[in-house]
């Protein structure tokens, strides 16, 4: 069952060399309300990151020429704010997990995937809202 409780305004990007995940992650996604641009490069990703507005990337860790602790390096220095999820069928190294907000199992994906996102999206506006009413008050 899809709850759809969901945020349906928020942007997401997948990051993927697997056509077939990133269909099921734009497929999974987008039956959940949430909007969804695909990037089938490390390459192609990190220009979008650059060029779009979006609340959180799912990058995938083991991916040709390149791998997703360099690409969410390459993000998190564009974008500190961004959300990044990792994503890997086998293990990862605990330095590529310390530049990520979550890392999911492959395998996992499709259990933990939704609610994940929502609980970061939901405490990042949380921080935002937070860091705002600072600053307000700051000003008085």
């Amino acid at each position: 069952m899809i709850s759809t409780d969901y945020p349906s305004k928020k942007i997401i990007m997948c990051i993927d060399d697997d056509d077939a995940i990133l269909r099921y992650e734009k497929a999974l996604l987008e039956r959940s309300g949430y909007a969804v641009l695909t990037a089938a490069s490390a390459q192609q990703g990190l220009r979008l990151v650059t060029m779009c507005k979006c609340d959180a990337v799912l990058l995938d860790y083991a991916m040709p020429g390149v791998n997703g602790h360099e690409v969410a390096f390459e993000i998190k220095l564009v974008r500190p704010e961004m959300l990044v999820i990792l994503l890997s069928g086998s293990d990862v190294p605990t330095q590529a997990l310390a530049l990520v907000d979550a890392f999911i199992p492959k395998l996992e994906a499709s259990r933990q995937l939704l609610p994940m996102i929502a609980d970061l999206c939901t405490r990042s506006k949380d921080a935002r809202h937070r860091q705002e009413n600072v600053q307000h008050e700051d000003r008085r």
